[in-house]
């Protein structure tokens, strides 16, 4: 079991299937140490036909978990074995029933006695291991929430924690130009006011008692959010320049870096933040939104681009 002890628990689905095969081998060795010469996948079927009742195929499909296709086949091949036969269905004619021959039920009356002792068995060992119960436990945890879901949730947590969020510093200059221009131009031109910003963020931002905030992953800026001291009398601050690059979208970044920026502003004082979008940028409006912001009635807007404008009051 050393691969096992290596790779841990993401080769759980390795390790079911050779406790699988493991116990699949050794029950054929119990067929034949009964004298029942069926097939370890056939069992399924047996159980659902046991009852006597003759079947839709369509039914033990629905009962035993199965793929029609799979029945069919297993159906074929009991057949051919004499075991089970297909008789015409008395209300639809188009269809055909299963049932057990007399051969099947035969061999239907020594697997019960066989199933008696295997549970019994299988009861001695499950008193220590208690795997049935993990079983029942991991199906109704994975149809609660299927795996995939819940890798993806890990993955989304691991990636959002990579990501660091620091303040401004020369060094990344050109970074907060560059992921700012890239959106802006992405679905418009660059205005004076965003290339006055841009190219000068000491000047209009940071010198005005503002803040700009870069979040970083692996130590590359790959976001940017700016708090601008407001020109409006009305509010304290400005949100402004939220900007994530496209490669890293949908980890969170973006809400990171106003976090930053909303957190800085209460430090300050700050009680009244304003912000101006455009209803295109839906990912950036549905943030705004869980954050608290509200949109403005009457917007009139600083920006060409601009015909949204929110407003968050905090406590």
């Amino acid at each position: 079991m050393d691969f096992f002890d290596q790779t841990g628990k993401t080769a759980l689905g390795s390790r079911l299937r050779l406790l699988t095969d493991r116990i699949t081998a050794q029950a054929a060795e119990i067929y034949a140490m009964y004298g029942v010469a069926i097939r370890p996948k056939w069992f399924p079927v047996f159980a659902s036909l046991s009852d006597g009742e003759p079947k839709m195929i369509t039914t033990i499909a629905r009962e035993i978990g199965h793929s029609h296709p799979s029945v069919s086949n297993i159906v074929r091949e009991m057949a051919a074995r004499g075991l089970v036969e297909t008789t015409e269905d008395p209300h639809d004619g188009r269809r055909n029933a299963v049932r057990l021959t007399a051969e099947g039920e035969k061999t239907a009356t020594v697997l019960r006695i066989q199933c008696g002792d295997v549970a019994a068995a299988v009861e001695r060992i499950d008193r220590t291991a208690r795997l049935w119960e993990a079983i029942e436990a991991w199906e109704r945890a994975l149809s609660e929430k299927p795996l995939r879901q819940r890798v993806a949730e890990e993955k989304r947590a691991r990636e959002e924690a990579e990501i660091r969020i620091v303040e401004f510093a020369p060094c990344y200059r050109e970074a907060f130009r560059a992921l700012n221009e890239a959106w802006i131009t992405a679905h418009w031109t660059l205005e004076p006011a965003d290339i006055a910003v841009l190219e000068h963020p000491e000047r209009y931002i940071l010198d005005r008692g503002g803040a700009i905030f870069i979040a970083l992953r692996n130590d590359e800026p790959v976001g940017t959010c700016a708090l601008c001291v407001a020109d409006d009398p009305h509010y304290d601050y400005e949100l402004a320049k939220l900007a994530v690059s496209p490669y890293t979208q949908g980890r969170g970044i973006g809400r990171k870096l106003c976090v930053a920026a909303l957190e800085q502003a209460k430090r300050t004082g700050g009680k009244r933040i304003f912000l101006e979008s455009n209803r295109l940028l839906r990912p950036a409006i549905n943030l705004y939104r869980k954050l608290g912001f509200r949109e403005l009635p009457t917007p009139r807007p600083t920006y060409a681009r601009g015909d949204i404008q929110m407003e968050l009051i905090m406590e």
